[in-house]
């Protein structure tokens, strides 16, 4: 069953080794389609379980943890041991249900939504100039900093051009491959911002520019502490989502085309306080109006050392 799921993402068999102990499958050793190697690839999981991960994608296996499981990447080298280091991580954390049905959702509408974002900043001044601000601070610092939740690299590219070392992430492959191809010079991958493939402390920067919207209640806290563990300290956090006090379930998406993803709005407080539990200290907090409806929040924080 795992054999085929990895061929299915685009493994080819060679060099694929099969281990099983304690009911446990190891797959090892794994060589990507492209020819490709990842030696130091490896993913395990409990075969006794009757709850089986949807999709295995990326390099060194970037896969999602699912209920029930034991189930996670080895190191390979220049990447952070993701288990040891965040603050809140615990295995058999469950996100597989929910960013499975986000990344299908968000392959799905890729095309549309990549055509309704493109002229997106030239017709937001205020979003441009809180961008400006966010590009002024971490370039005084000087380091890298990461889009996550890209999309098709729109905002990636705009801070690419005030002069940012940036790079994008986001769950969606078809988002990454508009990215790729809308955006030739600029460095984007597949990943999940639940488990970063990024080494501790590297970043003088990271956006979340309405990327955080679909992360349910239960699952924030991991994911600010992914940010945390990824920052520097004194690093800047750039956050921008929907205001509110609910969830909505979005079934329809853009170009008409079928969704299944829960937008949740959140008041600033809300954040903030989940912000500052996790080790940040939130600079500054604003709301400017948006067209959809609800207002749309930012918070600027910086990571505590």
């Amino acid at each position: 069953y795992y054999e085929g799921l990895l061929k299915n993402a685009g493994w080819g068999e060679a060099d694929l080794r099969v281990e099983r102990d304690a009911g446990r499958l190891h797959l090892l050793g794994v060589t990507h389609a492209d020819g490709r190697a990842d030696s130091a690839a490896a993913v395990a999981a409990d075969t006794n379980s009757a709850t089986s991960p949807a999709s295995l994608t990326g390099a060194g296996i970037r896969a999602t943890r699912y209920s029930a499981s034991v189930f996670w990447p080895r190191r390979s080298v220049g990447c952070a041991d993701v288990g040891a280091s965040s603050p809140t991580y615990h295995p058999g954390m469950s996100t597989e249900g929910w960013l499975v049905e986000t990344r299908v959702s968000y392959d799905t509408v890729a095309d549309a939504y990549a055509d309704q974002v493109r002229n997106f900043l030239d017709e937001a001044p205020y979003v441009r100039a809180v961008l400006a601000l966010f590009a002024d601070l971490v370039r005084a610092c000087g380091g890298p900093v990461a889009d996550v939740g890209c999309g098709p690299g729109h905002v990636t590219a705009h801070l690419s051009e005030l002069g940012t070392e940036v790079f994008g992430i986001d769950l969606s492959p078809a988002m990454i491959g508009l990215a790729q191809r809308d955006h030739p010079g600029l460095r984007f991958e597949v990943g999940s911002m639940t488990d970063l493939r990024l080494t501790d402390a590297s970043l003088a920067g990271l956006i979340a520019w309405y990327s955080l919207i679909h992360i349910p209640d239960d699952d924030i806290g991991m994911v600010i502490a992914q940010f945390h563990r990824v920052l520097r300290p004194n690093g800047l956090l750039l956050i921008g989502f929907h205001v509110g006090d609910s969830t909505l379930l979005k079934t329809q998406g853009y170009g008409g085309h079928p969704m299944k993803v829960s937008v949740h709005r959140r008041q600033p407080a809300h954040l903030a306080r989940w912000l500052e539990h996790a080790g940040f200290t939130v600079e500054a907090q604003m709301t400017v109006g948006s067209e959809e409806g609800s207002p749309a929040g930012i918070l600027f924080a910086r990571r505590r050392s």
